[in-house]
């Protein structure tokens, strides 16, 4: 496919970084988003009713991917962008999906100490409601499909209403795994099942492309050294930035979330969610922190 922009995937687990790393990337001139923080509705085009996010590539329609091709083709021709970034959390676990519709994408993985994120995340499945968070992205809903979301959102409400965790029948990447399971779960079980299946399913798919198309980024490098590591992900989507704009672009960026939930949840807590990621955290480096 022609294009005259280059889209831009940012792919991690939710509370990873990637909202941080959207922000600051659409500061960049020729970088252009959604006015919104996530565009699943979109993604999910023709599939909403499917029961996870976790899309086979063969969901990819010629229809589909016209859909979602154009909605980028309009992003960048609204604000004359080079660069259309896209975050949208649920991709990580449907990447062949996501490489099905638009081959030509480049992806920015960003991933964190697991057991950080499911601190962080567990605060997200009890969060009240927030209008305007919901209006942004009420907009970019396909019109044939909001009955389906409406009834979806006033479930959703409903269950946290007689939770006694006071927590969501659903929020973040929908698995496959929990399907007809997640409500027997424990928030911390889900959040770190989430994060688990997130970096699993977006390693598989990223180590078979080729270098020129992923770029790598460790959350706790990234905060720990904003300005090197943002001059790396500047380079690689094609752009440039002097010192001062790089210093200007991470200004407001703190290492002082590291460690924090290991910090939050008890000795005992983390020792229960080592069956579920303790692999993964090992293989990542992050088990004996």
């Amino acid at each position: 496919m022609s294009r005259s922009y280059q889209p831009i995937i940012i792919v991690g687990a939710p509370r990873s970084g990637t909202n941080m790393l959207r922000d600051i990337l659409c500061q960049i001139d020729g970088n252009a988003t959604w006015p919104c923080d996530e565009i699943n509705y979109i993604w999910r085009y023709g599939n909403a009713s499917y029961p996870s996010d976790e899309f086979p590539p063969q969901r990819a329609t010629p229809k589909i991917k016209k859909y979602i091709n154009n909605k980028f083709d309009a992003i960048a021709k609204t604000y004359n962008a080079e660069s259309v970034i896209e975050k949208t959390c649920a991709n990580s676990i449907r990447l062949e999906f996501v490489n099905e519709v638009m081959q030509d994408a480049k992806y920015l993985f960003i991933y964190r100490d697991g057991i950080d994120v499911v601190a962080s995340a567990r605060v997200r499945w009890t969060a009240d409601l927030d209008i305007g968070y919901i209006l942004k992205k009420l907009k970019y809903v396909p019109i044939a499909d909001l009955p389906y979301y409406g009834s979806r959102y006033l479930f959703n409400r409903f269950y946290r209403l007689f939770s006694k965790e006071k927590r969501l029948a659903y929020w973040g990447p929908q698995l496959d795994m929990l399907e007809g399971t997640q409500r027997k779960r424990s928030i911390h079980e889900i959040c770190a099942l989430q994060w688990q299946r997130c970096i699993e399913k977006s390693e598989q798919f990223l180590k078979t492309l080729p270098p020129e198309r992923v770029y790598r980024i460790r959350y706790e490098d990234f905060v720990s050294a904003p300005e090197q590591e943002i001059d790396g992900v500047i380079r690689f989507i094609g752009k440039s930035a002097n010192a001062t704009d790089i210093k200007k672009l991470v200004s407001g960026i703190s290492a002082g979330s590291i460690g924090k939930g290991r910090r939050q949840l008890s000795a005992e807590e983390i020792e229960n969610l080592m069956p579920l990621i303790g692999p993964e955290l090992l293989r990542l480096g992050y088990a004996n922190q």
